[in-house]
């Protein structure tokens, strides 16, 4: 097997793995018009990271780690309603993002890499962030299943019970956050919040437990992966799109399986 895809199917199956215990709680919590608005700040962490001659990948982190904190304060201190905030951050900062990029002429990047995803392009270096990330965001989650399972089946019974609300979701959202930064290489910033999905709504047809959910939105997604990276690499398509398409084949096909009931 080549280099590049060797490090494309390892970056994608670290990424799937971890993308499915997420995505499980983003559709849990209906979190998806976050992660949308976390991929479009993407693209401004990518033009700073131009702007200051340092990693793409460390701004977006920062970039995104910070508007999940920005987010949680505005919730806090606005009586705007949770969909209108993340509808003015998601387009303010993505068109920011494209701003600052026009004002750069002496930079040439490729735009749509960043849009899209360039899996077959990741690095060893851009594979140790992907994997340390992914790895960090498992341990973590691990460690906070059960008071996000708590928070998710109802927060005001977890608040009296003495858990901290406020921080373990913030806590949640600094996951989605990472996850989206290192996930950028792979499938873009404007498929991201697919790959989170998709394969955790697949497999809740199919669950009982949120463990068993949590389990098979990774396994599809690891399937996604591979599919994808097959379908790129004989049919010369690109390596994000052919991932999601994969994901969503995958998804209409659990429908052709009869749903577990429980």
């Amino acid at each position: 097997m080549p280099d590049f895809l060797l490090n494309a199917l390892l970056a994608g199956l670290a990424l799937a793995l971890v993308a499915g215990p997420l995505g499980s709680f983003v559709v849990w919590r209906r979190m998806a018009y976050f992660g949308d608005t976390l991929s479009h700040a993407a693209l401004l962490g990518v033009a700073l990271g131009l702007m200051l001659d340092i990693s793409p990948t460390l701004t977006v982190t920062v970039g995104c780690v910070l508007l999940a904190v920005l987010l949680v304060t505005l919730q806090q201190r606005q009586p705007l309603a949770s969909d209108t905030l993340l509808g003015i951050l998601a387009h303010s900062t993505l068109s920011l993002g494209l701003v600052a990029l026009s004002f750069m002429h002496d930079v040439r990047i490729d735009l749509m890499s960043y849009l899209f995803g360039d899996l077959l392009a990741v690095s060893h270096t851009d594979l140790a962030w992907i994997i340390g990330g992914s790895a960090l965001v498992l341990a973590l989650l691990a460690w906070l299943w059960r008071p996000l399972l708590a928070i998710t089946v109802h927060e005001e019974l977890a608040r009296v019970e003495g858990l901290p609300v406020a921080a373990i979701r913030l806590a949640l959202m600094l996951l989605i956050a990472v996850v989206i930064a290192v996930a950028m290489k792979i499938v873009g910033v404007l498929l991201i919040t697919s790959l989170l999905i998709i394969p955790a709504a697949a497999a809740q047809r199919h669950a009982r437990t949120p463990e068993q959910m949590a389990v098979g939105a990774s396994l599809l997604g690891l399937l996604a992966v591979c599919c994808g990276l097959a379908l790129s690499w004989y049919q010369d398509t690109p390596a994000g799109p052919s991932i999601v398409v994969s994901a969503a084949a995958l998804f209409l096909a659990s429908f052709a399986l009869p749903k577990r009931s429980g």
